[in-house]
């Protein structure tokens, strides 16, 4: 009879299924990264390992085991599991397409799999960064830590917020219908951007960021989306001085940034100063709960864990830094925006599963 406490026993249990479930992710991200599951989704009567191989200039052998290890863990599935091994014929079934390739679902979460790549490659700094205080910032994260965050919130940046979010906000509507001029604070690759200006065909966008190769692929994607000529992306630090930045604006957003800032509150004082007088400025970050409590949520969970392996030490390799880290509860906020300048903000009425936005009186 085993003298292993239950909870123990439980803690194990958890810990192994996070064990697979990390595996699946590694093998989902090796599969969107060689083009297997875009080829399987092409292929209607499945294909076989020299298959799949041969269209994709890929390893016959690694594909077979990719294949199977697919079809192990309920992925893919096989028409005949005891054909022989070059044989077998595997499918993406066609509910797993959507979250696997569809760059533009809500239910893509291929992202995901590629942001964590990318942060466990970072093991040896974040562990120097814990044990100095340093950090480690997103260029040192690398281009695929950059590129799948902007993948993430591409489906919501390109879709709801223009369609959904944005014309909620009666006075926002009527500003952008209007053509009035935005200013996106820490657009990264610029789809906030891109989808403000694609909602609004009025309405022109400055983007700011600090990122160099951010800005560059914001400009990219601008001209892609034949919107170059009324969204404009500049290379510049906010929380510095004003410069060339003029007043003026209807609308002064950021989008899933505030909470990387070493300073946030300069940078929330610049967004005020470029708002013209009756301007909105709005904040959208994390839904995160109202205040501490534990055991938390699945949305504390996810935005705890983005905090210790990315956003905190981001944070803090830029000093003199508040820390905030990703969970940056509503009177964090509250405060910063008050620091600022502001009178407090409003919490909007709008309804998303990982987000929660502000409007900064």
């Amino acid at each position: 009879m085993s003298t292993v406490p239950a909870s123990t026993d439980a803690l194990v249990e958890r810990l192994f299924g996070a064990v697979l479930a990390a595996l699946d992710l590694q093998a989902v991200h090796l599969g969107d990264r060689l083009g297997w599951y875009r080829c399987l989704a092409g292929a209607a009567g499945g294909l076989t390992p020299p298959e799949l191989a041969g269209r994709t200039a890929t390893a016959e052998r690694y594909a077979r085991e990719w294949l199977e290890q697919q079809a192990v863990t309920g992925i893919l599935t096989v028409d005949d599991p005891s054909a022989g091994p070059r044989e077998r014929r595997y499918r993406l079934p066609d509910e797993h397409v959507e979250p696997l390739t569809d760059e533009l679902s809500t239910a893509y979460l291929v992202p995901l799999a590629r942001l964590l790549a990318a942060f466990g490659a970072r093991t040896d700094d974040l562990v120097t960064a814990y044990r100095s205080g340093g950090g480690v910032t997103w260029a040192q994260q690398g281009p695929h830590a950059r590129e799948a965050q902007a993948a993430a919130n591409r489906p919501m940046f390109l879709g709801a917020l223009g369609r959904e979010y944005l014309p909620s906000i009666p006075d926002v509507d009527a500003a952008l219908r209007g053509g009035g001029q935005v200013a996106d604070v820490g657009c990264g690759f610029g789809r906030s951007s891109i989808g403000i200006a694609l909602a609004y065909p009025d309405a022109t966008v400055d983007g700011f960021d600090l990122d160099a190769p951010s800005i560059e692929a914001a400009k990219r994607h601008a001209r892609e989306a034949g919107v170059a000529e009324r969204v404009r992306f500049h290379l510049t630090d906010m929380s510095g001085p004003a410069g060339s930045r003029t007043a003026g604006y209807a609308l002064v957003t950021a989008f899933e940034c505030i909470h990387d800032l070493p300073d946030p509150v300069s940078v929330l004082a610049g967004m005020r100063t470029l708002a013209e007088p009756d301007g909105v400025v709005l904040v959208m970050d994390e839904r995160v709960a109202e205040g501490f409590t534990a055991p938390g949520d699945d949305i504390e969970r996810l935005m705890y864990g983005y905090s210790l392996l990315c956003c905190l030490p981001d944070g803090l390799a830029h000093p003199p830094s508040v820390g905030t880290g990703t969970v940056m509860r509503p009177d964090t906020l509250r405060r910063y925006a008050v620091q600022a300048g502001f009178s407090g903000i409003e919490v909007l009425d709008i309804v998303d599963d990982f987000f929660r936005f502000y409007r900064l009186r």
